[in-house]
């Protein structure tokens, strides 16, 4: 009998699970829809960009027909879908390598700033709401709140400036640019952790409070548990959901933001990597771009969903 309503739990988690794929589809094909009407509509000639400004006219134009550029705008599109499905996702017009490759090549570098920029965001986010929940009105409540509110305000490009300014510059204890070392990754992950560092640090606060007024948690008090095991085994636990879609959002947000700081710090990610392609005009880099950080933050949002489940068992016993 145990065996049976294990495995019809872990059936109905894969169930779960292969529904959330499944709405991957039109989601991916919405995106791919957007960026592929943006560019379309963007100003500029791929096959004059192959070719030069000086090219003559029936060059462009011969170019342009190979390239499929005079076809109707959905025989287009439906052919990108096509070829995007087989991993083709076109060739750069400017070093004329497939665009996959220029991306995939750059992608780790972008996942090893955005996974940096969380770990910090989450080692000052979390103790510092702890912190402000279990002493609310204090003194330390009060500048926390004050330095988060700050923190969600300040653009990152014009934090990573001030950063190399002052830490490259001035007291020079970072290099100010590149990729490689320890060192490199400091600023850019700081830069980009730091304004999701306060919105977590928001939203534990909020949950913790919520949670710290509970009457299972004054029954733990009154058992006699110290104040750090009611609020580490008690009340963080059940406060961790809010806390954990927040986590995977600001994942999904840092992908994002992250290309300017990577252009600010010379980071050879993604981020720089589109950059440089929009400046170019070089459209299946940016489609392919586009398309990869979309991808990556709904697989990052299943996985959160995911993780629910393990987290709190009454939203594992949900899943029909």
């Amino acid at each position: 009998m145990l065996w049976y309503i294990t495995q019809s739990k872990v059936y109905r988690m894969h169930r779960y699970i292969f529904r959330r794929l499944l709405l991957l589809i039109p989601v991916m094909l919405g995106v791919s829809f957007l960026v592929f009407t943006i560019m379309f509509f963007t100003p500029g000639d791929p096959a004059k960009i192959l070719l030069g400004e000086r090219a003559p006219e029936a060059e462009v134009q011969a170019l342009r027909t190979q390239m499929g550029l005079d076809d109707p705008f959905f025989v287009q599109y439906g052919r990108f879908i096509f070829n995007a499905l087989r991993g083709d996702l076109g060739r750069s017009l400017t070093t004329r390598r497939p665009a996959a490759l220029e991306l995939f090549a750059r992608f780790p570098a972008t996942m090893q700033l955005a996974a940096m920029g969380v770990l910090v965001a989450v080692l000052i986010g979390i103790p510092i709401g702890i912190v402000s929940a279990t002493r609310q009105y204090s003194v330390f409540d009060g500048a926390s709140m004050v330095l988060a509110l700050i923190g969600v305000s300040m653009p990152n490009f014009w934090q990573g400036i001030m950063m190399v300014l002052l830490f490259s510059i001035v007291l020079r204890w970072f290099p100010s640019s590149g990729y490689g070392t320890f060192a490199h990754l400091i600023m850019p992950s700081l830069t980009i952790g730091t304004s999701s560092a306060a919105t977590i640090t928001r939203m534990t606060r909020s949950s913790m409070l919520e949670v710290v007024r509970q009457d299972y948690i004054r029954t733990a008090r009154a058992k006699g548990l110290s104040e750090r095991v009611v609020i580490t085994r008690h009340a963080l636990k059940n406060a961790l959901i809010p806390i954990v879609t927040v986590i995977g959002l600001q994942f999904g947000y840092l992908l994002g933001g992250a290309v300017l700081t990577e252009t600010i710090f010379s980071w050879p990610g993604v981020g720089r990597l589109m950059v440089d392609a929009i400046r170019q005009r070089d459209y299946p880099v940016v489609q392919g771009g586009v398309l990869m950080l979309a991808l990556t933050f709904s697989v990052v949002n299943l996985l959160v969903d995911v993780l629910y489940a393990y987290i709190d068992p009454r939203i594992k016993a949900q899943y029909k």
